[in-house]
């Protein structure tokens, strides 16, 4: 699915212009239409003849889980992937006659659930896996209390560095860390919130490697948000007018109008928001994102991100006023600014001087 949405995306990206609109529909559309019934093909040749066991295995392991805040919802979710296999399954039953409309509209039905299974089945196929659980190398009470003291004063020190974090199958939060003491690495394994009290450390290894073949698998991360959009189901994006031909328009006016101009399409809001209001959304929604992750460091991300958005806010209200105020003044640039001559470097002098030639001797030839 993946080499498929790359090469969907290419053509989406032919079938539109400078700004992201579609210019060319009937292409875009031959795309879509080739997309669908390869994804459909792929499906059919490697999930349909596991998928139905796949999800069983899954909520197997699912049932063995103590009660989480995550189990219910995994729960839903692999409803919501055997649902989608139904109607999958059914339109590969019941195909419609190829190359008519009817076969175009069943490949446009049947597209949603397809991306369903490609963004969301690495949750079947993880859970599925717990039945094979990796050998976890466990410490002991004062093993863990060593190296939990041992890591924290490397904490204090800023000498305790995060390599990566995943959530296991049970909902604790792993880390994986470099303990720095005496001029020596050593990795370690955290579960908690590294920036909150509590956290300890459950294992200490030669190498990532190491680590990664007796700690407990990730599952998939969360999403942002429940309804968003996802890599293979993203919707037409918006117009975008670059910033860099903003500028380009600025250095090239004459008349304070046309810079005005420019100024308000950065600031403008709306369905095509210039770039300035895109920025805003940007540390908005990644603001979001940090107090989404649920530990102390994001949340003070994210409130950090938040005021540096509303200040980028106040900074687009000013930037929109005074390119209303440098509008109004319909002033132009004085004639006394010339643009600077063409640079043309100087040609090398032509002689006319006849090139000197060397007298001839008249002195007699010598013989022999």
């Amino acid at each position: 699915m993946g080499v498929i949405d790359r090469e969907t995306q290419t053509a989406f990206d032919a079938a539109r212009d400078r700004y992201g609109r579609t210019v060319h529909h009937h292409a875009e559309a031959a795309a879509r239409a080739r997309r669908n019934q390869a994804a459909l093909a792929t499906y059919a040749t490697h999930l349909v003849p596991h998928a139905g066991q796949l999800l069983d295995a899954a909520r197997s392991a699912l049932d063995a889980l103590p009660p989480a805040r995550h189990t219910s919802a995994w729960c839903e979710l692999l409803d919501a992937l055997a649902a989608s296999h139904t109607e999958v399954t059914r339109a590969l039953d019941r195909p419609a006659a190829p190359g008519t409309p009817a076969k175009r509209e069943q490949h446009t039905a049947v597209w949603p659930h397809l991306a369903f299974w490609a963004e969301n089945g690495c949750l079947a196929a993880d859970l599925a896996d717990q039945h094979h659980p990796s050998h976890t190398s466990e410490l002991t009470a004062e093993e863990r209390q060593m190296w939990t003291e041992m890591a924290q004063a490397a904490q204090r020190r800023g000498e305790l560095d995060l390599i990566e974090s995943w959530y296991a199958v049970d909902g604790r939060l792993v880390t994986l860390a470099y303990l720095v003491e005496d001029d020596t690495d050593t990795v370690v394994a955290l579960t908690g919130d590294p920036g909150a009290p509590g956290w300890e450390v459950i294992g200490q290894y030669d190498n990532v490697y190491a680590a990664g073949q007796a700690l407990p698998g990730p599952v998939p991360p969360g999403v942002l948000r429940a309804d968003g959009s996802s890599r293979f189901n993203r919707p037409e994006p918006p117009p975008e007018l670059p910033l860099q031909e903003l500028l380009r328009d600025v250095i090239e006016a004459r008349g304070a109008g046309d810079v005005s101009e420019a100024l308000l399409s950065a600031t403008q809001s709306g369905y095509d928001a210039g770039p300035m209001v895109r920025l805003e959304q940007l540390l908005e929604t990644a603001a979001e994102f940090s107090h989404a992750l649920d530990t102390v460091q994001g949340r003070q991300t994210g409130a950090r991100l938040e005021a540096l958005g509303r200040q980028l806010a106040f900074l687009v209200r000013e930037v929109h006023a005074a390119a209303d105020d440098l509008g109004a003044t319909v002033a132009v640039l004085p004639p006394h600014r010339t643009p600077a001559p063409p640079r043309v470097r100087p040609r090398p002098a032509v002689t006319t001087a006849p090139a000197a030639t060397l007298p001839r001797s008249t002195a007699p030839a010598r013989r022999p």
